[in-house]
């Protein structure tokens, strides 16, 4: 049995298994929620809600269109679109025809495009207009039986034609695009109210997702993610969520900045929030901070979730200071570490703690969390969640003791059932005892809680000492003239390689002098970045992850003396 001293820390409220015999699938949480909350707004757009009632309806026609069109059981259905509202009325509708949602990000090149869709064999793609040039050109790579084209305005009637002429017109968002037989995604609901979905039997070992993951580091891999992987994870938030927040009755409404395709996303902000009743508040473009911004000071919200370079572009707009944080529950950071800077930044404007989790693609994501009493932000991801066995193990598979580093690895019922037709991979990834090896040096403290050190991939060594660029990163972002901070390892003769920071400046009279002066500080000397490179911006994700990758390989091509 592993060992798990963490749960001398749960409130006597939480108890430490779930139960997965009574777990359902998406589509059963799906029809619990549109019947149990039928008036409530599930999700609001542009201003403009859509009820649970409305999401069943809209779902229910989808569901109809595809099977109309012999899309069956366990058929793969491509959805590339940010948040709005079309998204979660596409998305049930593809979960509850029985067939496999592909989340594809709405930014690839037609060439990731391509690679995802033939990969996942999908057969039908959603997209919103505004990304439909990119499909255009991608389409002689792709078998595709049917494209359908969204729109900003989708499902939210007159409103939506305004929205969608100031997104064409206005902000001239849509490129000209041509793609032959492609049918409005408001055609497919109107064709597909005409009669209710056939009902199909799931189960929770059904395919739910195909969660593409490992883009960053090399060829993109579908994470196989089942309805009991996410009904499992739903269940274990739940059970967190309710040792500290009213959840009963309660009306919560969840900012969603982080794009749904993306897992944290997905099952935290939408799968989690209808379990709850919650409305989702949609932002469609997070990288307009100002219109971002402008939309938290009209709108009441209870819970909001991010990353840590949203949550640091946020702190520093000239209007944070004027939404009002006392209605506020959660602040909920994952995806990628939180910076320590960042969160004393927050908690000073919001008065709340950022309170950090933990997960993957792989964990349908979320593996642990802090409890969500905190007041101060603790630089740990905290606890395993319920049912979740963590352990740090060296690269032969043995546990290693508590404040050693090692590799983080989970078993739990929320791992997924592998990667997508490698079972190569798979195996690379999977221990004999059944947990799954993440790729991420941790360590992991006497009363069971973790610390991320860095990734595996990411560590610099330098004369043979290990240097973990989100230390580096963390002290370097404290200086008040740093905005952004990315550290990376170069090629070098002497010592093997060298720690060379990316910077963004806060304040222009920021010099490489006066940036290592204070590296020299609060690191010991191996660790101090030996060049600085100051950049307007620094390559990100679309959720805003830094891409760290990205940098090493030009750092390694010989980019910067």
């Amino acid at each position: 049995m592993a060992r798990r001293p963490w749960l001398r820390s749960y409130p006597p409220t939480v108890a430490a298994e779930i139960d997965i015999s009574h777990l359902g699938t998406l589509a059963d949480l799906f029809y619990d929620a549109t019947r149990d909350f039928a008036g409530r707004p599930a999700f609001e757009s542009f201003g403009k809600e859509l009820t649970y009632a409305g999401l069943r309806a809209a779902a229910e026609a989808m569901a109809s269109w595809l099977q109309a069109r012999g899309i069956n059981k366990s058929d793969r259905v491509a959805l590339m679109m940010p948040n709005v509202l079309a998204y979660p009325a596409a998305m049930f509708g593809v979960l509850i025809a029985g067939c496999t949602v592909v989340n594809v990000n709405p930014l690839y090149t037609p060439r990731e495009l391509a690679h995802q869709v033939n990969d996942a064999g999908a057969r039908v793609l959603v997209v919103l207009e505004n990304f439909a040039h990119t499909v255009a050109e991608a389409l002689p790579q792709m078998k595709l039986d049917q494209v359908v084209i969204a729109t900003p305005g989708d499902l939210m009637g007159l409103k939506g034609a305004i929205v969608n002429l100031v997104s064409r017109h206005v902000k001239k968002a849509v490129k000209p695009f041509s793609i032959p037989g492609a049918v409005r995604f408001a055609a497919v609901l109107a064709e597909g109210r005409r009669r209710a979905p056939d009902p199909v039997a799931l189960t929770p070992q059904d395919v739910a997702f195909l969660q593409y993951t490992g883009g960053t580091t090399g060829v993109a891999k579908g994470a196989v993610l089942t309805h009991g992987n996410i009904t499992a994870n739903v269940a274990q938030m739940k059970a967190w969520l309710e040792g500290w927040v009213k959840t009963d009755g309660s009306r919560h409404i969840m900012v969603t900045a982080l794009p749904l395709y993306h897992i944290f996303s997905l099952t935290v902000c939408c799968m989690m929030m209808m379990r709850i009743g919650a409305c989702g508040l949609l932002i469609a473009n997070p990288r307009d901070i100002a219109g971002f911004v402008k939309t938290l000071k009209s709108r009441p919200f209870t819970m909001i979730s991010g990353v840590n370079t949203l949550y640091n572009a946020l702190a520093h707009h000239s209007g944070i200071g004027e939404v009002d944080f006392s209605p506020v529950q959660l602040c909920i950071a994952g995806g990628m570490a939180t910076q320590a800077a960042v969160a004393k930044r927050w908690k000073d404007i919001s008065g709340k703690p950022i309170i950090e989790g933990y997960g993957l693609s792989e964990t349908s994501p979320v593996v642990s969390a802090n409890r969500l009493d905190i007041e101060e932000f603790t630089g740990t991801i905290g606890f395993p969640l319920p049912s979740t066995d963590v352990a740090i193990r060296s690269l032969d598979n043995t546990d290693v003791p508590f404040g050693e580093v090692g590799e983080l690895c989970v078993r739990g019922p929320q791992v997924m059932a592998g990667y997508w037709q490698r079972p190569d991979e798979t195996a690379k990834v999977m221990t004999a005892d059944g947990y799954f090896r993440t790729g991420d040096l941790a360590v992991e403290a006497e009363e069971g809680s973790f610390r991320i050190v860095d990734r595996m991939k990411d560590m610099v060594l330098v004369s043979g000492f290990n240097v973990y660029p989100n230390e580096v990163e963390d002290v370097l972002v404290r200086h008040p003239k740093v905005l952004e901070a990315a550290v990376v390892g170069q090629p070098d003769e002497h010592s093997g390689e060298a720690v060379l920071a990316y910077i963004v400046k806060r304040d222009e009279s920021l010099t490489e002098e006066e940036l290592r002066a204070f590296a020299r500080e609060n690191l010991t000397s191996y660790k101090v970045p030996r060049r600085i490179v100051f950049r307007d911006s620094l390559p990100k994700t679309n959720v805003g992850k830094v891409l760290r990758r990205a940098l090493r390989d030009e750092a390694q091509a010989g980019g910067h003396p």
